[in-house]
């Protein structure tokens, strides 16, 4: 039997995003990291449902020269460490790069349903950028937006739920399987 899987965006889902000008940026350091509070009850209600928790996460200042891989691994080993996630599967390229793991691909989720033999029409990405929910509709999943009221471009194509709660995204989850 498949397994059923949860992806989850890393910066603005999983922590919080640092916000210059209305604008979300990833924590420049492990100091700079702050775990949503939403974030362990809303995992522990998934994973208590069966789920699979796998982090999905863009990390293109690697690319770009302005952080250090070490930096990207010891924010995700803290948040593995923290929170009751699988892994965290990350794209390091930019857009230039134009890898099929970079969302709004759905390589990070592709390459993950067949490490784990996932069902991904029972899967969901909760994502608070567009390019969450297009890779997440790309790769068959329902999708979930939490809405940060960031200052940027939004899906062009609606999500399947949209909330400002990680835990009400949880509960959403919970009554629709």
């Amino acid at each position: 039997m498949k397994q059923r899987a949860v992806f989850l965006d890393r910066d603005g889902v999983l922590n919080d995003s640092v916000i210059k000008n209305g604008k979300p940026y990833p924590p420049a350091s492990i100091t700079e990291l702050v775990i949503s509070v939403e974030a362990l009850p809303a995992l522990e209600t998934l994973k208590r449902l069966g789920y699979l928790l796998i982090g999905a996460t863009n990390q293109p200042d690697v690319a770009r020269g302005t952080t250090e891989r070490s930096t990207v691994e010891a924010i995700n080993t803290k948040l593995l460490q923290s929170l009751p996630l699988h892994e965290i599967r990350v794209c390091y390229h930019d857009d230039k790069d134009n890898c099929s793991c970079r969302k709004p691909s759905p390589g990070l989720l592709l390459d993950a349903a067949k490490s784990y033999d996932i069902d991904l029409e029972a899967s969901f990405m909760i994502g608070d950028r567009w390019k969450d929910i297009e890779a997440g509709q790309r790769a068959g999943c329902k999708t979930i937006f939490l809405d940060r009221q960031y200052q940027e471009r939004h899906s062009d194509k609606a999500a399947d739920y949209s909330t400002a709660s990680l835990l009400e995204a949880a509960q959403w989850i919970k009554q629709n399987t």
